[in-house]
């Protein structure tokens, strides 16, 4: 039983190679036998294998270690030994290997099936393959290839095409809950979202996956609230929907203040394409903190919402699927199935 959990570390070891064989014909009436020693089988492999069915690397918490087989020695009358089975381990689609010391980006995989990371150690030959006019009965054979081993860490990365901003309580649960079949926690507290959410709004025949991540409040960068432990899973979206509650006191200020705390994280995310949304238009006083908002960023797309206005609701759907609209023409395929909401796995 196991949670959401989106980065871990695991050992892998490929499968060394097997040991060639020394061996002679032993016949009735060959008394003169030459070698015939067999090669030993090639070590197994390490392979990433990308499941759409998985949601977390919470999986790769119980099982830390994986090795490949090692290859079988060869045997007499030339026969090879097997090669070793590989080991395949699962991850979600999203999965990032690094460099478990450095940190440095292995392989993206994204878009992969399948992944052969480390290649076993080849097999050693037998001594057939040493004979020669003059050493006519070799009695040594070739040793096995070591496999490679290695520490590497895992972190999901959240496939996604429209990444949801804002501080806590900006609406971010309720919006993705009214446009798809995520059903993500609402309250009147603070951060009742702690795991990435997804849902997926479909038009006809396009599918767009959404991405709620906990909130973000100043302070961010320093560790304040959850950090920037989620913003991973926005970095892949085409676009961001920052949301501002309307009935806040610092609603003007929020976007400044979130636009900034993303580019202290990553400069790429601050820059995508993004539109604002002021939540709670309903709530006294809303309508002219929005006159106000929109004010301030006349340059940018920025649309009132209130779940509870047909009218509203609709410009803020035509806006997503607009926003998301590139995707589309890029040939963009989703992994994701339409229950793709992330929950505790049990």
């Amino acid at each position: 039983m196991f949670g959401f959990s989106d980065e871990t570390y695991i050992d892998v070891a490929s499968g060394n190679g097997g040991h060639g064989c020394v061996s002679f014909r032993r016949e009735k009436f060959v008394p003169k036998g030459g070698p015939d020693g067999g090669d030993g089988g090639r070590g197994g492999d390490v392979v990433f294998v990308v499941r759409s069915n998985l949601r977390t690397l919470g999986h790769l918490k119980l099982q830390r270690s994986f090795r490949a087989e090692n290859g079988r020695p060869g045997q007499g009358a030339r026969c090879a030994g097997r090669n070793g089975r590989d080991v395949e381990i699962p991850v979600p689609p999203g999965t990032v290997i690094r460099d478990a010391q450095t940190g440095e980006l292995i392989k993206d995989l994204t878009d992969v099936d399948r992944y052969v990371f480390l290649q076993g150690g080849k097999g050693g030959l037998g001594n057939w393959h040493f004979r020669n006019a003059v050493r006519q009965a070799p009695k040594y054979a070739q040793p096995g290839f070591p496999g490679e081993e290695m520490r590497v860490g895992l972190e999901l990365q959240i496939i996604a095409d429209i990444g949801l901003v804002g501080f806590p309580n900006a609406g971010k649960s309720s919006l993705i809950n009214l446009f798809t079949n995520a059903r993500s926690k609402v309250a009147g507290y603070p951060f009742t979202t702690k795991i990435p959410v997804l849902g997926v709004l479909r038009d006809g025949d396009q599918d767009v996956i959404i991405a709620d991540i906990p909130g973000i409040i100043e302070g961010a960068s320093e560790g304040a609230g959850m950090g920037y432990k989620f913003l991973r899973h926005i970095s892949r979206t085409k676009g961001l929907c920052y949301m501002v509650d309307l009935s806040a006191d610092n609603c003007l200020e929020a976007y400044d203040i979130l636009s900034s705390e993303l580019a202290k994280y990553s400069e790429e995310l601050a820059g995508k394409e993004h539109i604002l949304i002021g939540t709670k238009i309903d709530e006294d006083g809303a309508e002219e903190r929005f006159s106000e908002l929109k004010a301030k960023y006349r340059n940018m797309k920025v649309l009132p919402l209130s779940i509870y206005m047909d009218d509203l609701v609709d410009d803020v759907r035509k806006a997503l699927l607009e926003l998301s609209g590139e995707r589309k023409e890029e040939g963009f395929t989703s992994r994701m199935d339409t229950d793709a909401h992330y929950r505790d796995e049990a």
